[in-house]
């Protein structure tokens, strides 16, 4: 009878303990993803992080394994409203091709919108597989995995219906998905740099500004070259 009836308590103390983690991980990423919108991701330090959450950055160490970490999760945020801009755009039409384009061109919205979400997309990117894994737990690897592959699945969705209707030619959808993300997020910085090199005469540079509007035509115009492709 005694151990039934202490059962639940600790059951309930468990549960609370669990509760007050999750939400303490969450503030903790809030916090972090304020500072990138505010001050870029290189300029976040865990220092303000945990003063902005008003504790000591120890406590941060005790829910992440670390910077990566903490950063990866921040990352996983973005990735999820991306996700979700992405799949508007999908489902406002049925044709591959204006499908492809309005991707790409939520692709472009967001990320200007959200120039930390560049950064920390790319931070994490230049991180070797294996060196990220020994810094960051399997459990966020999992949940980066899944943002990542949340947003490329809507990209591959639209790409494999339009080799199926013939309007794009590829043999590996997920490949060219995976190909227009990681080249989008490099394109992505020359929108915001807004400066374009070139060679007024041999050895001599010339600067000049390139527009939002001419990235993201650009990055429209690569990927349904890409797609389209040349039949086989």
């Amino acid at each position: 009878m005694s151990s039934e009836s202490s059962s639940p308590s600790v059951t309930g103390r468990g549960g609370t303990a669990a509760a007050r983690r999750r939400l303490r991980e969450a503030e903790i990423i809030a916090a972090t993803r304020r500072l990138f919108d505010e001050r870029g991701v290189r300029d976040a330090q865990i220092e303000d992080i945990a003063q902005a959450v008003g504790i000591n950055r120890a406590i941060i160490y005790r829910h992440f394994t670390g910077k990566e970490e903490l950063f990866s999760l921040t990352l996983v945020q973005y990735l999820d409203e991306l996700r979700l801009a992405l799949q508007e755009a999908a489902d406002s039409t049925d044709e591959p091709r204006a499908q492809l384009v309005r991707l790409v061109e939520a692709f472009v919205a967001y990320g200007l919108a959200h120039p930390a979400f560049v950064d920390c997309a790319q931070s994490i990117m230049r991180r070797p597989g294996g060196d990220l894994l020994q810094e960051v737990s399997e459990s966020a690897m999992y949940r980066l995995g899944q943002a990542i592959g949340g947003c490329l699945s809507v990209l591959t969705d639209t790409i494999q219906a339009g080799a199926a209707s013939g309007d794009f030619h590829v043999e590996d959808p997920a490949l060219l998905a995976n190909m227009l993300y990681a080249s989008g997020l490099g394109t992505l910085q020359l929108g915001r740099v807004a400066m374009l090199v070139s060679e007024e005469a041999p050895g001599v540079p010339r600067i000049s500004r390139v527009t939002a509007e001419q990235v993201r035509d650009h990055m429209v115009a690569t990927a349904l070259a890409v797609a389209i492709g040349t039949p086989r």
